[in-house]
């Protein structure tokens, strides 16, 4: 799946010098207290779709355990534009007037996940100013963390943002234990990092060398070293104090 633009929209811990995210642990008695009977819970399988592109978009929901992938199909592509873990909102367009979704989600891996209505959400936000407040936060951080994929994405070198889309991928499947393994070609990630097939060959070799993957069918991610390996190489990018 052609997915060029997916560090545009990374929302995931993937990146060590990140902003860390807000953290927003709701148990589902939490969102039906707050939200009433505009609230439902549901467990979903793997790859198992929870809302496709075109639906209306009248509701929000929220990762309890698992992952969520959101994929746009277009007459000239398809594109993955974020993989999204446990504690992760998402669909919350609907509360900004989107009517139908512009992307399809998708389990990765068994999941649980609410569904809050629209119109309940946007009045438990009136009657609880402190919960409105946190959602803002989390929103912000969210926003924050693009911006740092699009310098990472402009200003850093592919090896670099391939070993980010590894731990990324690494992370999703600790969190969502898909039933099958995990399979990535190296076209599709050199898809994802902007750069050439050859290029991403030749890191994955280096990669291996180093204990960082393995690949024999399926592919193996050593998240800890993968972290490691970044904070050896930080950003091009730093901010001045």
């Amino acid at each position: 799946m052609h997915s060029l633009w997916l560090n545009f929209f990374l929302m995931a811990e993937s990146n060590p010098n990140m902003a860390r995210k807000r953290q927003l642990d709701f148990s589902s008695t939490v969102f039906r207290k707050k939200f009433g009977t505009g609230t439902t819970i549901r467990a979903y399988r793997d790859k198992e779709i929870i809302f496709s592109q075109g639906d209306a978009a009248d509701a929000l929901f929220y990762i309890h355990t698992g992952a969520v992938k959101l994929t746009v199909v277009s007459v000239r592509k398809n594109a993955i534009i974020a993989f999204l873990q446990r504690g992760s909102f998402f669909g919350e367009a609907c509360l900004g007037g989107q009517a139908l979704r512009i992307y399809t989600a998708r389990s990765v891996g068994h999941s649980n996940i609410t569904r809050l209505a629209k119109g309940n959400t946007v009045r438990a936000f009136k009657r609880d100013p402190k919960f409105a407040t946190l959602f803002v936060e989390y929103l912000l951080s969210r926003i924050i963390r693009i911006e740092e994929d699009l310098v990472d994405q402009f200003f850093n070198f592919s090896e670099r943002r391939l070993a980010r889309v590894l731990l990324l991928l690494g992370h999703v499947t600790e969190q969502s234990k898909p039933d099958s393994p995990l399979r990535v070609s190296q076209g599709t990630l050199a898809e994802m990092v902007g750069t050439t097939r050859a290029r991403v060959s030749k890191f994955m070799k280096a990669f291996k060398k180093k204990g960082l993957v393995n690949y024999n069918g399926s592919l193996q991610i050593n998240s800890e070293m993968i972290t490691a390996y970044l904070l050896r190489r930080p950003m091009s990018v730093v901010t001045k104090g």
